[in-house]
Formats: structure tokens, sequence, C-alpha cells
């Protein structure tokens, strides 16, 4: 202690030591990887196709007819575990839900579903690694965080609504810019709906096209019907970005 001021001589505190890395911690996350090794390994992939879906799309609609809400909680249970594992194949997921659901019924539960697998991977990666990166980040790293986590809510209804990175990078990069969990689930709530009601929509009819022998074309959510409306909601999510940018610029 000081005698002239009393007060605790900052020079004599040791340093604070940064976060490292614990076996504890990264378990949630590890246990994520070793899902998706494990899914891959015992061949999994094979029954997430359109084939295994004509080749079973009548034992599914009988299932999914004498099962009712049971086969809504199976199937959003599923696209939870497909999302939190990180598992290609959500598009095939989600036109099967339209097709087994209708496309009203099919996208609800696909938004339900893959947001709990979205938060699960945000609240793995979290916990696991953002305290670690955070402490070891570069000013650029720190920049960008300040300016994300500014607008998060717009960046993350954004990068949603369009799909310019990969699903899985999304569900991972929030966690480590330091957006809160409110933020982010709100964002991936509302940013996935109109992408899984486009693909409920294709669902609905795929029985028709495999009927009539023909593939299901995925790249119909280019076409412009379906694609300017999602691109006029994704810039719509960031005009409070522009404005604020704009604010700042006259100020």
């Amino acid at each position: 202690m000081s005698r002239e001021t009393g007060l605790t001589d900052r020079t004599d505190e040791p340093p604070r030591r940064k976060p490292s890395l614990s076996a504890a911690k990264l378990c949630p996350l590890l246990a994520l990887v070793i899902g998706l090794v494990v899914f891959f390994s015992l061949g999994l992939n094979q029954y997430i196709s359109f084939d295994a879906l004509r080749d079973n799309r009548e034992l599914l609609t009988g299932w999914v007819a004498e099962n009712g809400l049971l086969a809504c909680a199976v199937y959003a249970a599923c696209y939870a575990v497909l999302v939190a594992f990180s598992i290609p194949g959500a598009a095939v997921m989600t036109i099967a839900g339209g097709f087994l659901f209708g496309p009203w019924l099919g996208a609800a539960l696909t938004v339900i579903g893959a947001t709990v697998g979205a938060v699960a991977v945000f609240l793995a990666a979290r916990y696991a690694l953002a305290d670690f990166l955070r402490a070891r980040a570069g000013g650029a790293i720190r920049r960008m965080e300040d300016g994300f986590c500014a607008n998060a809510l717009s960046y993350m209804l954004f990068l949603r609504l369009v799909p310019v990175f990969p699903f899985w990078l999304v569900n991972l990069v929030p966690a480590f810019l330091g957006v809160g969990f409110g933020t982010y689930l709100l964002g991936t709530f509302i940013g996935i709906i109109p992408g899984s009601v486009v693909y409920s929509l294709v669902g609905d009819g795929v029985g028709a096209m495999l009927d009539a022998g023909k593939d299901v074309d995925l790249g119909i959510i280019f076409e412009p019907r379906f694609l300017l409306p999602v691109i006029g909601l994704a810039l719509l999510a960031l005009v409070p970005v522009g404005y604020q940018k704009l604010k700042a610029s006259r100020s």
C-alpha cells in the first residue's frame, strides 16, 4: 500500500494470464467433430440423398401419416443434429421436409431444427475457443469484432438470408466475434425462414418430379422469382448499417 495515498500500487499486481485452451472447454466442440467423423465412417451420408428419398418415400410418407406429432419431432431433431454436426445435406433434408409435411409445416420444422442445431454449434464454439482467440487477436481482428458487434443483428440477417458463406461457417464466426446469444438466436431464426420456405416449396412438388423420373434441381432457388425477394430482404437488413455509416460521416 502507498503511505501517501492509501491506494494499492498497481505495479505490484501480477500480470493477468491470457486464457488458455483446456480439455474441459474443448469437449463440446470435440464431440461435434467426432460426431461428424463417425457419421461418415458409418456411411450414413448415403441416406441424405434424393436417391434415398425416392427409394424410401412410401415408407417415409406412411410413417409420417401414422405418427403425426412424433414424426414432426423426429424430423426437427434429426435436422438439429445434422446442423450441429455440420453434416452436408441441409438442402436435401429441407426438400424432404416439404415433401413429407407440406411446404409450410415442413419449413416451420426446418427452421426450428436448424436454429437449435446452429445454437448448439455457437455455444460450443464460444465456450471452447472464444476467449482464447479474442485474447490473442490482433488489432485488425478486434476492429472487425467491434464493427460486426455494432450492427450484429443486421449482419446476422444478411449472412443468413444470402448464402455467401457456408452455413457452418456462419454458425462459428459470430461466436468468435463476441455476438450476443439473443442477437445470434434472433438473426438465425428469422434469417433462415425465406430459404427454408423456398426449398420446402420445391419439396412439396418433389413427388411428381420423382414419378416423372426427373432430377430435383436445387438451382431453382437462384431463379429470379425466388432469388430477388431474398436479396431484397438481405439489403433491407443492411439499411441500419448504411444509416449509421452515413450519420457518422456527417458528424
